[in-house]
């Protein structure tokens, strides 16, 4: 399965929740729905870089995949750039984290200079959204549907440069 497969799963609970959003005027409800779609944002943004880094390394030896799988079998949302960057990929080299980071940046400066948004903050909110909810029960006040919706493009797009880092 490739990494991007898993993006379906959230893609088509937007597609559902979009209608069914625009026509609910309670703010209480919005806010259910908006804790619910950053966990299965962040969900499959987890899988997505499970994918990732699995498949490079059963690429390079199926012993190393093999470690891959087991390594990265229970991250519970522990996806951020941070970590990415100087844990993650810092297993597997210098030459791939230099990549990573110099990826997002111009990702970044793109991102700023087209549609005003930092994918780096939004990203970064997305996970704190999903883990407030998640594990405290508390529903993010300060976003909205549109901005869950929007924190999870840029997550996709953090796991497409990712993927891109991770190429031999």
């Amino acid at each position: 399965m490739a990494y991007s497969d898993h993006f379906k799963r959230t893609d088509d609970l937007i597609l559902h929740l979009d209608p069914i959003l625009a026509a609910i005027n309670d703010p209480f409800i919005e806010s259910r729905y908006t804790g619910f779609l950053a966990v299965s944002g962040v969900t499959v943004l987890e899988l997505a870089l499970k994918n990732i880094f699995c498949d490079f390394a059963a690429a390079k030896h199926p012993v190393l995949g093999n470690f891959c799988s087991q390594y990265f079998y229970r991250i519970n949302g522990r996806i951020g750039l941070k970590l990415i960057k100087d844990d993650y990929l810092a297993k597997f080299g210098s030459k791939y984290q230099q990549r990573f980071e110099n990826r997002v940046e111009k990702l970044e400066r793109q991102h700023l200079l087209t549609a005003n948004t930092s994918i780096k903050a939004s990203y970064g909110n997305l996970i704190t959204w999903r883990n407030s909810f998640a594990h405290e029960g508390i529903v993010p006040v300060n976003a909205s549907y549109r901005e869950v919706k929007r924190a999870y493009d840029c997550g996709k797009e953090v796991m497409h440069c990712l993927a891109g880092c991770m190429r031999r």
